[in-house]
């Protein structure tokens, strides 16, 4: 502290005025996000029985034997369905949070766009967390059929069920965001269209350990996560190639 000299003392402390506006607002944003957070997810834990019923029509798992392994797994089924319910709910609120404070950074046309772009990022995170359920379902689906005619009994462990099916489908859900992504970077400038062909390789192969990577034990259902992954990538460099034309 003896060698700090008093003009880098100043120039910190300048540092520090100059910054702490931006500081406030991000506490601020991030005080509200959180708190909206914390409010939904106690709206899912209290209601997490009509959640777990709801799951379990949506997923057909009337046929199938569930089972409790522990006396204390209905507190984390009621933890976990309440965090899921605060991430759902809490996502179209963190996209405005977020865009709120990069306005005054944007130029007027930069945050437009943004603006126009936030409703197809909900529909792409719904997409996306109503494909991970759908995948879940056919892959249990198939485990039902395929004990049924091999006459082997079936049980699930709810609580291991619901958290991978949980936690598979919002991860989908941010997944689906990747083609704003790139439409703003390629709107933006930022990176062009040849480009990101030449590494549609690395994007293939990315999309494949993002998915390798799920709580999965199932190469089917992996497949069948990437194929959408793949395709949206391809959408989006079209949408890149018919921007670069009209422009």
């Amino acid at each position: 502290m003896d060698n700090i000299k008093p003009s880098e003392t100043s120039q910190l402390s300048e540092s520090i005025r100059k910054y702490s506006p931006y500081l406030f607002e991000i506490r601020k944003r991030l005080l509200i996000t959180m708190s909206f957070f914390g409010v939904s997810s106690i709206v899912g834990f209290v209601f997490y029985e009509r959640i777990i019923r709801f799951i379990i029509d949506l997923l057909s798992l009337n046929d199938v034997n569930i089972v409790f392994t522990s006396p204390f797994q209905f507190i984390n089924l009621a933890i976990n369905s309440g965090m899921a319910t605060g991430l759902t709910l809490t996502f179209p609120l963190l996209i405005y949070q977020i865009l709120s404070f990069l306005k005054p950074a944007l130029k007027k046309f930069e945050y437009k766009m943004l603006v126009k772009f936030m409703p197809f990022c909900i529909i792409l995170f719904l997409s996306g967390f109503s494909f991970g359920i759908y995948v879940m379902k056919w892959q249990i689906q198939l485990f039902l059929a395929k004990s049924v005619s091999l006459g082997i009994g079936n049980i699930l462990d709810i609580n291991h069920l619901l958290n991978t099916v949980l936690f598979i489908s919002v991860l989908m859900g941010i997944a689906f965001q990747f083609p704003i992504i790139i439409i703003f970077l390629t709107r933006l400038g930022i990176v062009t269209r040849n480009q990101l062909s030449k590494k549609r390789r690395w994007v293939y192969l990315g999309s494949l350990i993002f998915v390798i990577l799920l709580p999965l034990d199932s190469i089917l259902a992996d497949f069948l996560l990437v194929f959408p992954l793949v395709v949206l990538f391809e959408l989006t460099l079209v949408l890149a190639r018919l921007y670069e034309k009209r422009k």
